[in-house]
């Protein structure tokens, strides 16, 4: 069984930052991509960031040059640095990583974390 147990996100000021962390655990062969997105009322969940068992990232325009996603793979940890915050940044984060359980001829299965609030209000 794979879980991604999330922590960080809170209440910030605008301009602020919140750092949040994410951690698969259980059977796992290999992580491949391991990605952050969020949800807001309202909203379709949306893909911010994206990271590659090799380190290639990608972002959403509306936060590239703000955030930031990084990972340590011997912990299969990916983090979310979300530094000039706007209250746009406001919604539920979750992250997500392809996952091949117990070997190499698994196939690639998508596992989602629960979910961490970061709200932006003065």
């Amino acid at each position: 069984q794979v879980q991604l147990v999330e922590s960080g996100g809170g209440l910030v000021q605008p301009g602020g930052s919140l750092r949040s962390s994410c951690a698969a655990s259980g059977s796992i062969f290999k992580v491949n991509a391991m990605s952050w997105y969020r949800q807001a009322p309202g909203k379709q969940r949306e893909l911010v960031a994206r990271i590659t068992s090799g380190g290639t990232t990608t972002y959403a325009d509306s936060v590239k040059d703000r955030f930031s996603i990084s990972r340590d793979n011997a912990k299969n940890t990916v983090f979310l640095q979300m530094n000039s915050l706007k209250p746009e940044d406001t919604a539920i984060y979750y992250c997500n990583a392809d996952i091949q359980p117990t070997g190499w001829r698994d196939p690639v299965l998508p596992y989602w974390g629960q979910g961490t609030q970061v709200t932006v209000s003065s």
